[in-house]
Order: structure tokens, then sequence, then C-alpha cells
């Protein structure tokens, strides 16, 4: 509007109060040594406060920050508040024993180092001492949200030395009828206190400076008359006499200027008096009563009502502000006080301003705003609080505050609501009680005086509840009762402690004292139980809630530059006043439920005009008419109206025209960032959009009644209709909106614990909203009761309003902060950022954010009915809220809703990071992906399907975009296990490479669920070899022992009846577990895994029976793993066969019959199983051997057609150790002898385990036979290597097979007894004598078949004895052969000469 916020308006109030916890206060207790004094007058409850000097500079530690206490009985509570951050520690509660706390007695001074806290009682004066904020950061840049108070360290303040308190003397003594008080700090650090002495004149007592060790002093100002202080100027008290009660100051207040205290004294005589302490002289007297036109009967009465306030600016001086009291009148003065030559002072009255209002409370007076405020208490004991400029106002005309009404005294429940929750929702409704009022209501109840301290917000409403229904249930005298008797009791108790509540409501809403900045016109009104500010409000709201006297006394000049357009304002503004006073509460009420309930306003506001003109009894109506037809213009003056409360159309935030120093964007990152601060903010916005809702209501009744008056309301032609087609909706949308944004204002935020809040953000994450505006710290609001809009200003609107406030010159380094003009641009730019038809989502997406989902669904249903703008935002919203709720398909159909809006609205943009000249599909495209990543990182697989299936529509033609769908739904599907869905799923997606992926993913998903069948059955059209490939590949690759992709291979061949390849995987399979599982098991599914091969290679045809010889040792890799590299950093050369082996049906039985030993080998003893896994035929053959498996050993022989030496010579050496063992060997042979097969079984008890492998080597020779008496010699051999004599039937048997080579194994073991025996029982049989036992069928004879001697043995034989004729032995049987073989010689002879005979 035209006016700027330098006139004067309306303001309000807003609640400080603590609303999370009782405030904390830390006790400190003075003992002084005074008693009580008995009937000493009882002084009233007092506050006061003190804002640091540099409290309005943008730069400093103290800025926005300041100390407020209240006064009553013998203690003080003092509380440091901060609207830029959360103070810790804040809050001391000083009690002084035996003393009365005097009404303003608290005084605050500064040092560069300290804050000095002045205290004056009855009987005392104390100094508290603390350090400069200042001086306790040690940075100038506070970014901290929370810091320590100047009261933290208050227990370190020796507050109870005697250099820090003293006992005001009774000679002079303090006058006890007047309570006033003054202190200051001189530039010594000395602490003065001044205090009425009992004589009349003033009492100064000095402390010394902290720390020193001066002693306490006190002087006292004193004088008979005028007269006497021209006549003879000051003289000692003993010679001045005593003064009369008149001269007694009634309020004291000083002034240090230059080394020197300006003392002034307002006094009972109506005179206000000033001193210098330096001096100690009396510098002026004024008489007050003659700047009162009508002072004749005031003369006649004591000024004990009077007060006076000082205000000192270096650019103007000093001035006084006096307030007279008269019984039925009171009159503000302001005067300037002048210096002229000799120390000659006089006052220059600068205005005076009268008022009926006759309990004044307190007031103070502004240099800067050349403001008067006032506290007033009327006669119902309300609260009153005015101001006025004392300089531009000659019609005396003052200005309202609008304070807060207590709660309704009674609550109306209606019968659908439930008594308990009615009045619980009003009991802990934002800024309708305070805490102690709740608490002090529930001792009351419980009939208890012990204090509930540290409780929640949540924990203070169940003790409540508690405690109510305690005292229900303690009442009822019976168990049952109608439920309609049982709902009266309810309502009564709850309605007792609901007046309990509200009586201590009104005693805490008292109000105390004024607190006003002088520079950045900030006011405060202390009350007793909390702490009040108050804002302007804007120029709309002020006309719509001024009395209709001060409206017609407004200055159309502040409202618009054209005249016709102010008048028509006022004019609309009284029409709509009028409309406002004549609606009834059950007509408001129509309209609040309308909007609700998503009902339209205009039918709700036809409805309550035609009820106003129906019930009509007093022609308001008819007033009104002829108030519309004042308006010259409606139309115009409408459409203004609406502009001015329009905030669709925010400030650009443009950077680059803001050039910010790093120190001021620094000192405004915290501005307005305390909790307190926040709730403020919101209770204005809150109080705005209340007010104008009332606004858009009447507004919206007046146009209706405009339309009904036609052509007599509008003046140029089509203005009906446009009010009809425009002007309608729009002012119902507006009143929408400011419903709305009333809602925000009073809706709490839920406690979110800290690990859902971070679940929630982590699940966000995927958006990549986080670099956003929106994007909050780890807010977990559990400390208390926030509404949203509290905590959307705190963590967003507050960070983004540093730029806004230097560009409406809010904010300069170099001058002082204005608070009127802060927190009307504060809570204008909070408005916009709520604003519902803006283009901005920030408001919604922090409640996203913080997981105030509950509030972000109601908000939505709020707007979705007629706000047109950030429709697909406001369904995405909505489906996040479906999506945490549990509702996924309602999830799912918001989600897709808002696909069609993506690149038409902001968050939605930024959502999916649009660039210029992308195509609208790719814009949907990048949202569906950005919801699809939403869905799959909550974990809803079944939603992300459906969403995926919309989303492949949409990519239409995009094959790349269906690729990656489409492997999102084959992915979920496989998750889910929908087997057949999912390979449906994976033979749709176009891009071959994703399909090899997913096929590999769908091969190892399903081994590895043991879910093989369906992985065998699917039909693999087109896709058999890859399939082939990526089992045989992970075969290969993984441990035998872990998974069976061979025998999934051998299944999938199978069902497709490719028996050849099966053969060939299970052959392949049985190679690997030799090689690489040397078990006892690996040996059983290696034996398995070749008789599967054969069984395949049996179901074909022979000449197809065959297989290709996989690569003995070759190693497979495994699938991503990187390739080995040989020292030169290049790929190692792999060998290449040069041949390819062909394995036919017997090259495959032998590998079987082989693979069968190993398994009976390891299953006779496990031990063996790693050497056996890997070991050939002929190892196979030692091994069994070893064993004693000999029959084993004979069928590997037989198979690959080996020598059974190795068998024999086993045999032979078990034999041995057998017959020199003991009765352990004997047992354990008995194991081994029973896993061979032999010919017979003796069980007498001659027969041992030593017979027994003897007649196992008889058996074994008898069945093999060989070449020669092969085993016969092996055996023989091994027995006399080891000079084991050879059994009977070993000599006999052998001797019918080979004598010679039995005689060649005598004489080469040196058996020449056992050589001699058999030359010569051979000879014999040569000759005739036992031929059969050699197996000679004929002897010598001419006609027998050709015989032979071994001569070369038998002449190794008699050499051997020849050599040794010393031995008779050796003589004799050489001898002995000589002479049988000089027989033989004779013998052959004979027949050799006899031959040619019978041949003839």
């Amino acid at each position: 509007m035209a006016a700027s916020v330098a006139f004067d308006r309306s303001f309000t109030e807003l609640t400080g109060a603590e609303r999370e916890i009782r405030r904390n206060f830390r006790d400190l207790t003075i003992h002084p040594d005074v008693t009580p004094i008995i009937g000493s007058p009882k002084y009233s409850e007092s506050a006061g406060g003190y804002y640091y000097q540099e409290n309005s500079s943008l730069l400093s530690a103290t800025r926005n920050r300041f100390i407020h206490w209240t006064c009553h009985d013998d203690t003080v509570e003092l509380v440091e508040e901060s609207l830029d951050i959360n103070l810790l520690n804040n809050a001391i509660r000083l009690k002084i024993l035996n003393c009365c706390m005097l009404p303003g007695g608290v005084h605050v001074c500064e040092t560069d180092n300290n804050v000095v806290i002045m205290i004056a009682t009855n009987q005392t004066v104390h100094r508290l001492v603390l350090p400069h904020p200042s001086r306790m950061y040690r940075s100038e840049i506070i970014a901290d949200s929370q810091m320590p108070s100047v009261f933290t360290d208050i227990m370190r303040a020796n507050v109870r030395d005697s250099s820090n308190s003293y006992v005001i003397p009774a000679v002079p003594g303090r006058a006890q009828n007047s309570t006033a008080s003054t202190a200051w700090v001189s530039s010594d650090g000395e602490a003065l206190f001044a205090v009425p002495s009992t004589a009349g004149g003033i009492l100064i007592i000095k402390l010394p400076p902290y720390g020193s060790d001066g002693g306490v002093t006190n002087v006292e100002l004193k004088q008979s008359s005028v007269m006497q202080r021209i006549l003879t100027g000051w003289m000692p008290s003993s010679i001045r006499g005593d003064q009369g009660p008149a001269h007694l100051p009634v309020s004291l207040a000083v002034q240090y200027l230059e080394q020197d205290a300006l003392l002034f004294a307002l006094c009972q005589d109506h005179k206000l008096r000033m001193w210098s302490y330096k001096d100690q002289m009396c510098l002026m007297v004024a008489d007050m009563l003659d700047f009162v036109p009508v002072s004749k009967t005031l003369r006649q009465t004591a000024g004990n009502g009077h007060k006076l306030r000082l205000a000192h600016s270096t650019a103007l001086g000093l001035y006084l502000g006096v307030y007279l009291h008269a019984p039925r009148q009171g009159q503000f003065s302001v005067f300037q006080l002048v210096c002229a030559e000799s120390n000659r002072y006089s006052l220059d009255h600068i205005s005076s301003i009268f008022t009926n209002q006759e309990t004044l409370v307190d007031f103070t007076f502004t240099l800067t705003s050349t403001d008067i405020w006032a506290l007033w208490l009327d006669e119902e004991s309300q609260t009153i609080v005015k101001h006025i400029n004392f300089e531009h106002n000659q019609a005396g005309q003052w200005n309202q505050v609008i304070t807060n009404p207590l709660p309704e005294e009674e609550l109306s429940i209606g019968d659908e609501q439930d008594p308990r929750e009615t009045y619980l929702d009003c009991l802990f409704a934002p800024g309708r009680f305070t805490v102690a009022a709740l608490i002090k209501a529930i001792q009351i109840m419980q009939r208890t005086g012990g204090q509930l301290l540290n409780m929640s917000w949540e924990e203070l409403k169940k003790e409540v509840t508690f405690t109510v229904e305690n005292e229900l249930h303690s009442s009822l005298s019976v168990y049952e009762m109608p439920e309609e008797e049982f709902r009266e009791l309810q309502v009564e108790y709850w309605s007792k402690f609901y007046t309990c509540c509200l009586q201590y409501q009104e005693a805490l809403s008292r109000p105390l004292a004024l607190l006003v900045h002088p520079q950045t016109t900030m006011v405060c009104l202390l009350r007793k139980g909390f702490l009040s500010f108050l804002a302007p409000y804007p120029l709309v709201d002020h006309l719509y809630l001024l009395p209709t006297e001060n409206l017609l006394l407004e200055d159309e000049s502040l409202i618009s530059d054209d005249m016709d357009v102010a008048n028509d304002t006022i004019c609309l503004i009284q029409c709509l006043r009028m409309i406002g006073d004549y609606i009834s509460t059950d007509m408001a009420f129509l309209m609040e439920s309308a909007c609700c309930q998503l009902q339209a306003p205009e039918r709700v506001a036809e409805q309550i005009l035609q009820d106003m003109i129906t019930n009509d009894m007093e022609d308001t109506m008819v007033d009104i008419h002829s108030k519309v037809q004042d308006i010259r213009n409606p139309i115009q003056t409408i459409n203004y109206l609406l502009r001015e409360m329009d905030y669709e159309t925010g400030i650009e935030m443009n950077q680059s025209d803001l050039a910010q120093t790093a120190n001021l964007r620094m000192n405004l990152g915290n501005l307005y960032g305390s909790t307190t601060a926040a709730s403020l903010v919101s209770q204005a916005v809150g109080k705005i959009a209340t007010t104008r809702f009332l606004i858009c209501r009447d507004l919206l009744i007046l146009e209706y009644l405009l339309l009904r008056m036609g052509d007599v309301a509008f003046v140029g032609g089509g203005q009906l209709l446009q009010s009809q087609q425009d002007l309608i909706p729009r002012t119902s949308h507006t009143l929408l909106s400011y419903y709305v944004i009333r809602w925000g204002c009073q809706c709490l935020a839920s406690t979110v614990p800290v690990d859902v809040l971070e679940s929630n953000l982590q699940h966000l994450s995927v958006l990549k909203l986080s670099d956003t505006p929106a994007s909050t710290s780890g807010c977990t609001y559990i400390s208390g009761p926030q509404t949203v809009v509290e905590l959307f200003f705190q963590d967003v609107v507050r960070r983004r309003i540093s730029q806004t406030l230097v560009r409406s010159g809010a904010v300069q380094a170099q001058n002082p902060l204005n608070w009127t003009q802060i927190i009307t641009d504060v809570t204008g730019y909070l408005l916009q950022n709520l604003w519902p038809s803006n283009p901005g989502f920030l408001f919604p997406e922090f409640l996203m954010k913080t997981c105030q989902y509950t509030q972000l669904q109601e908000y939505v249903r709020l707007l979705q009915p007629w706000c047109q703008v950030n429709l697909g935002s406001c369904c995405f919203m909505m489906g996040q809220c479906y999506l945490v709720t549990g509702e996924g398909q309602k999830a799912l159909e918001c989600f897709s809703q808002a696909a069609s809006e993506v690149e038409r609205e902001e968050f939605l943009e930024r959502l999916i990071s649009v660039e210029d000249g992308e195509v609208s599909s790719v814009h949907r495209l990048q949202y569906y992906n950005k919801v699809l990543c939403l869905l799959e990182d909550v974990g809803l697989p079944e939603l992300v399907i459906q969403f995926a299936n919309l989303a492949v529509v949409e990519a239409g033609d995009d094959w790349k975009s269906q690729a990656t769908l489409r492997t999102l739904i084959f992915k979920h599907l496989l998750d889910m296990e929908n087997n057949c869905q999912a390979y449906d799923a994976l033979t749709q997606i176009p891009d071959s490479s994703r399909q090899l992926d997913c096929l590999r993913q769908l091969v190892i998903v399903l081994c590895e669920r043991y879910q093989l069948q369906d992985l065998v059955e699917f039909p693999y059209i087109n896709l058999q070899n890859e399939v082939v490939s990526i089992i045989e590949s992970r075969a290969r690759s993984v441990d035998l022992t872990t998974h069976s992709y061979y025998e999934l291979l051998y299944a999938f061949h199978i069902h497709r009846h490719n028996y050849r390849k099966a053969g060939t995987i299970m052959f392949e399979y049985g190679m690997r577990l030799g090689r690489e599982v040397r078990t006892l098991e690996g040996l059983q599914e290696q034996v398995n895994s070749y008789l599967a091969c054969l069984n395949c290679l049996r179901l074909i045809r022979p000449k197809y029976a065959w297989i290709v010889q996989p690569a003995s040792g070759s190693v497979y890799e495994r699938a991503g793993s990187s390739p080995k590299r040989n020292h030169d950093g290049e790929p190692p050369v792999v060998p290449r066969s040069s041949q390819i082996e062909i394995l036919e049906l017997k090259d495959l039985e032998k590998e079987y019959v082989l693979s069968q030993t190993r398994l009976t080998l390891a299953q006779w003893d496990q031990s063996t199983a790693a050497v056996a896994g890997r070991a050939s035929a002929e190892e196979m053959v030692s091994l069994l051997v070893q064993a004693g498996l000999f029959d084993t050993a004979i069928l590997i022989c037989q198979t690959y057609n080996l020598s059974l030496t190795p068998i024999f010579e086993g045999l032979a050496y078990k034999c041995i150790k057998l017959q020199h063992s003991g009765e352990s060997a004997q047992t354990e042979a008995w194991q081994w002898l029973a896993a061979n097969e032999r010919s017979s079984v003796i069980t007498t008890k001659e027969s041992s385990a030593t017979d027994e492998a003897w007649r196992l080597m008889t058996s074994y020779l008898e069945k093999y036979e060989s070449q020669n008496g092969l085993y016969h010699r092996c055996v023989i051999n091994k027995l006399l290597s080891h000079g084991i004599p050879l059994p009977n039937w070993l000599i006999n048997s052998y001797k019918a097979v080979d004598a010679a080579e039995l005689l060649r194994l005598y004489l080469k073991y040196d058996l020449l007894d056992e050589a001699s025996e058999l030359v010569l029982e051979y000879t014999d049989a040569l000759l005739g004598k036992g031929h059969q036992y050699f197996s000679i069928e004929k002897p010598l004879s001419v006609t027998a078949p050709l015989v032979w001697l071994p001569y070369s043995s038998i002449d190794h034989l008699l050499q051997a004895l020849s050599e040794n004729r010393n031995n008779q032995h050796n003589t004799d049987l050489l001898n002995k052969i000589n002479r049988k073989l000089d027989d033989y010689f004779h013998k052959l002879e004979v027949a050799t000469r006899l031959l040619p005979l019978s041949r003839s």
C-alpha cells in the first residue's frame, strides 16, 4: 500500500511463553543479616526488563537479546531471552530472605566486560556481576543454534560477598511508604543505589568496584526549601531540620552523563527535582501542575500515582516522560531537558496527552518513533495497551493494541463430541494455556503441593487426563450407570478442571510492565506468568480492526494516493465491519465448516446473506445498503482490497543483485533462529490469516449483496458480470487460502523419533532433493508443541530470508534494526511461501521431509478441490502420504496422476532435474524413474512392477528405456519368486545385453533357491545356448561342494533328450570330482556321474555313442574374474591340444571301473581317499595290494591289461609277514582275507590267517595261469628273497611248470642242497623215475620225445659244489650228482645210438 510501516497502526499481542516444558529455574538464596519488618507495607508484584545496548546492532553478539524479570515478595525471577539463538541456563530465581522486593527495584547496567544487575529491597541492596555476552564467545559471529546465557555461571558470582550486598542503615533509613528506587554504575565500576530516605531526601549507597577491597559508603541528598538552597546551599541535615512528606520522591530516575549522574525525583508534591550526584546540588525544581489545565483539585492530593521515565539520544538529548495521576483522568507529558549557562536547567514542554483510563500499570516512551506506550487495567481487570505519537497527534487519538483474550469461559460440547478429547484439544491448543496454569490446576485437583518438573508436553497431557479421570472415578458410587449420566459426569469434571486452569491463566496473564526498545521500537508486554511481544498489523487488518470512531478519523493519504480510492476503501471496510458484527456465531460456523468439509464458500455466503435478510429485525441490512451506495466504484475498491491481501506474486530472489559481505551473510544466518522467534512469526501469520479470513468472508457476502442490488450498486455496464465471473471466485480462493494458512498456524507438528526421521530422509534421498532449500538438518521435534508453520519458518524460510530483508532495507550493517519493519517483512515473506497459489512448493516439501505425513495429507486435502496450482505436485505428495500409511494402490494412482504435470510445475521439474531442449516424454520418463527408485527404496515390489508397466507404455519406441523398465520388472518379479512371470518379462527385454544379464541372474537365483524344476522346464526360445553357457560357466567357476550346476546341466539336457551332451557334462563332472573333491562322498559322486554318462550313451545309437574328452587338468575361468597374467603383465599363452580325443563306450567303461575301484578302496580305508582320487590304474593296483583287496586289484589289471605280478608279489609278502606276526596281525588279516573271494573256507581249529593267505595264493596261482610260470617264479622269488623256505606245494607246483627255472632260483639264492636234490630228482624223472611230477610225458628212451637237462645251471651247481671240497656234505652231493649224471649220460648215449635204428 501507499503507506509504510512507520504510520500509526494497530498492534497485536504475540505470546512468547514457554510452551514445551516449565521453565527450569536455578535457585539462589541470599541470607542478609536482617529480620522482617513488622507492619511494613505489602508491595505488589512487579516486572521489568533491559535491552542490551547493542541489541539493535546487526553485527553484535547481543542482537535481539534482552533480560526481563518479575518480582514478588522476597523473590526475583530473572530470564535472559534471545530471538536469534536458544539460550541455555537462562533462568534464575533469586530469593533474599526476610526482605521484600521493591517494585521497580531491579536495575541492569553494562560495562565493557560485565553485565551488572542491581537489586534493591526494603532493607538491602545487592549486586550481581555477570560476564558480558560479547566476552563469552570467541567469535563475533554466532553460528550455533544454542549458546550459554549470561546466567550460566551465576553460581560463581559472589552475590553473598559483603562487597556485593549491603543492609540499608536505619539512619537516615529508607522511607517505607515509597517504592521508588534507581541505580547506576559509575565509570570507576562503583555500584550506586538511590532510594527515598526517611526524611524525604534521597539516600545514595555506593558499593566499591567489583573485586576491590573498598568499603560501602552512603550519602543523603536533602534540602529544606528552594529558598534555603538559594541562600545557603547544601547543609548538613543536623542544621537544616526535618523535611515534610510532601517532598518524598514517588518515582526516581537517573541519567549518567559526562562523569556525573543526574538524579530525577518526581515527588508527592507534584514537583520534579533534579540533583547532581557529583556536586550534591539540586539543579532544578519544576512544578508539574503548571502543565495541567485544571490543577486546583489535584494540588490538594498527594501524587502517589505519578511515574517518571527518561529517554536519551545522542542527537536529541535527554527527554523526560511524566505521568500525572488524577482520580478520573491521567496526563502524559513529555519534556526536553534544556541546559543554559551556569548549569541552569529548565524543561521544554513538548506535548501533553490526556487519557480517561484510571489504573495505569506502566508506561514508557521512545525518541525513535516518538511514541508513548501505556499499559492499563480496566474495571474488569482486562489488559489495555495503547500507543500514541506525542509529536504528531493533535487529535489525541490513541492506537489500540489487540491483546490476547482469555480462553472462553465455557466450552460447547456437541452430542457427537467426546468431552475428554474436546477439552484436551482446547487446553493444549497453541497459545491457549501456559504450562504453569496447567500444572497448578493439576496440583489443586490432586491436592498436592509438589512441583511437576521436567515433564514433556505429551507427558503433561497424560497427567491431565489421569488427574481428571481419577477424580471422576473416585466420585463414582456405582460401577454401572447409563451412558448419558456418565457423559454428564465427564463434562462436569472436565469443566471443573478447565475452570481451574482458566482462573490460574487469568492470574498469570495479569500485566505487570511494558518494555520498549528505544531504537528498534520492539515492545514487550511483561505479564505475571509469561512474556508477550507486540507486532504491527498490516494496513488492511488495521483498518478492519479499528473501532468505527477511529476509522472515520483515519488519514486517507496513508491508504492510497488516490483520495477516491482511499474513501471508497474506508466505506468498504465499514460495510465489512457491519456485516461481520451482524453475523451470528452459527452463521460463522457455517463458513468454517464449509471450508473444512471442502464445500463451496460461495454457496454458504449466499445462504448466510439470505439468513441475514430474512432475520433482519433492526434494519441492519438497510444501513448496509446505504453504506454500500456510498462506495463510488465497488469493483475497483474490491479489486484493490483483494490485491493487497493477495501474496500470489512474491518477491523474486535475484542473488546477483545483492552484494553482501561474508560477515553480513553469516550474521544474518541465525537471525530469528530461536524457537521463540519462530513462535512469534507463526502467531503473527496466524493472526493475519484469521483476520483476513473474516475480511474475505464478509467480502464474499457483500459481493452477493451487490449482485442482489444489481445496477443500483454498479455504475458502469458490465460490472455486474465481472463481479460474478471474476471477483466472487477470486474472493473465494483468497478466503480458502487464508483458511489453509490459519490451519497450518494452528496445526501441531507430530513428535518424530530420530530413527524414524532418519529412515524417512534415507528413503527420500533417492529423489535427490537434499540440496533443495527445503532440506532440514535433522530436526527431531521432540521438545514440545510447535506448529508446522513454526517449524517451516525455523528450518526453511528463516534460512532464505536474509536477501528479502536486505532488499527492503530493514537490515543494514550500519543501521539499527527496526522491529516493526523486520517483523512485517518476515511475516510477509512467510506468507508468500505459504500462499497456496504460488508456484513455490517449499511448505509441503518440508512437511514430507520432516515426516509430518498426517499434516501433509490434510494440507493437500484442503487444497485439491479449488487450487489449480501445483496439482501434480500435490498428487505426488498425496501419493507419498499413502505410501507411508501403507495404502499402496492409492499411492500408485496419485503418482500416475502427477506424471502429466511434470514439465509444468517447479517442484516436479526440480524432482527430475529438467534440462533445456529435452522433450516432455523424456521428462515423464525421468519422473517415472524417480518414483520407481522411491518405491524400490521403500520396498514395495508389487507397486514397482505396476508403475513400471505404466512407464513402459509411456516409453513407446524408446528401446533403451523399454529395456531398463522391463529389466526392472524382471528383477522384482524374480525377487517375488514369480518365476514364470519373470521369465516372460525377460523374453520381452529388447536389449540383448540386458537380456543376457537378466538370464544369468535368473539362472543364478533359481539355483540358489533350488527351484531347479522351473529353471529346467522354461522353453528358452533362442536362448538355450546362452543358458547352457551360463550354467557351464557357473559350474566351472564355483566350488563343487557348494553348488551342483553339473547335475542341473544334466537335467537340462535330459529334459531336451540331448543324451550325448548330458553324458559329456556328467563325464566332465566326474573328472573334476576326481581332481577337486578327494573324499569318500566325492568318489561316490564320481562313480554315479560316470554311470550316468554310460547310461546316456547307451540310450543313443552306437555310432553316436561317443564324447569328446575334456581337457585333462584344464582350468576354467571364473565368471567376472580378472584374467591372470605373467611377470611381464601379458596374458599367459594357453597351450592348445594338437588333437581332439574321442572317448567311446569302452573307454568310459574303463573310467567307470577305475572310479569304482577308487571308491572301493576309500570305503575300505577312508584315509586313502585323497590319494586314490587321482591315482592311475597302475597306482591303484599298488594301493589295492597294500590294502589287501587283491580281487579288486585283479579286476583293474584285467580291465587295463596289466600284469598280475604286483598282485602275487604283494600277496606273497603278506603271507611272509603273517608267518612272523602276532595275534593282532592275524586278526587284521582276517579282514582283508574276507574281502577277497577264496575258493574254499576251512573252519577247523588248525586253520589260521596264514594258512588262509597261502590258500588264497594257491587259488590265484591255479586260477590265473601265466606263461612259463611267471607268477610262480615271482612268488618263489619273493619268498626266497626274504629267506622263507618254499612250501612243498609250491615246489611241486613249480617243478611241473619249469624245473629249470626253479633250479636257477635255487642257485641264485645259494640253496645248493635244494638245487642238488632238484637235479637228482629231475635226472631221475628223465630216467623214468617220477617223471610225472615234472610234467614229462615219457622218460628217456629211443621212442620217447626228446628230453633235456639244464646243463648250464647244473654246471653252475657242480662248480659251486666243487669249489668247497673241504665240506664233506658238498663233496658227497657232488659225487652223487656226478654219478647220477654219469648214469644219465650213459643211458642217453645208448638211446642215441639206437635212435637211427628205431627210425629205420
